[in-house]
């Protein structure tokens, strides 16, 4: 007879795990433990973790929960990559948030969000034109969003921003959660950006990656 494996033996293969302040989004400034999903099928122009492509180990769900355990915080972030790339990690969402973390996921908008525990808080990015991925974008992700749910657009330059306004405008998006403009670094200042949010009246959340502006580009930080 063959036996279902259990559902604490499902593999991940994860890139890394590891601890540090969480540098986005509504729980910034948290120190977080961040566990890094392998692959991603989009190439954002931006994109600041290729890394995680393809570098990982294959671990189960009881090998991340005993890493998560080692750091005294209740922060636990899903990224990648695209975490949702990996069907398992809907288990390990689940197994955390029993275990009584509070969870986030960080995914690019292109998957589908319907299946992700109610407990999670979404953190889903609508692509901009100058990620090269415009077209990734699943809008009916929209029908699924919750009010402590959040959703970031990635801006590069001014196109983007009048694009994404666009967007806010038409879905109505801050009615939906909140919404966060993120510049990149260096085609679009911070202050370019934040000039253009005062000056266009929207109600969006400004935010740099405080990561960044403590430790720069260092993976794992």
């Amino acid at each position: 007879m063959i036996r279902a494996m259990s559902p604490m033996n499902q593999m991940l293969k994860i890139n890394e795990i590891f601890y540090s302040v969480q540098g986005e989004a509504h729980s910034s400034g948290f120190p977080t433990v961040f566990v890094r999903l392998t692959g991603c099928p989009l190439r954002c122009s931006y994109c600041d973790t290729a890394y995680a492509f393809k570098d990982g180990n294959s671990k189960t769900l009881t090998d991340i929960l005993h890493s998560v355990e080692q750091y005294k915080t209740a922060h636990v972030c899903i990224t990648g990559g695209e975490p949702l790339a990996q069907p398992h990690v809907h288990q390990l969402m689940h197994l955390l948030c029993e275990h009584q973390y509070q969870v986030s996921i960080e995914t690019s908008g292109a998957f589908d969000i319907a299946q992700i525990d109610p407990r999670v808080s979404i953190v889903m990015d609508i692509k901009t034109p100058s990620s090269n991925e415009i077209h990734r974008n699943l809008f009916d992700n929209l029908k699924h969003i919750k009010p402590t749910d959040q959703i970031k657009f990635v801006i590069s330059d001014e196109r983007d921003f009048h694009w994404a306004k666009s967007i806010l405008e038409e879905k109505t998006l801050h009615q939906l959660c909140t919404v966060w403009f993120s510049p990149t670094h260096p085609s679009m200042p911070p202050h370019q950006l934040a000039d253009l949010i005062l000056e266009h009246q929207l109600p969006v959340r400004f935010q740099v990656q405080l990561h960044k502006v403590l430790w720069g580009d260092t993976p794992g930080k």
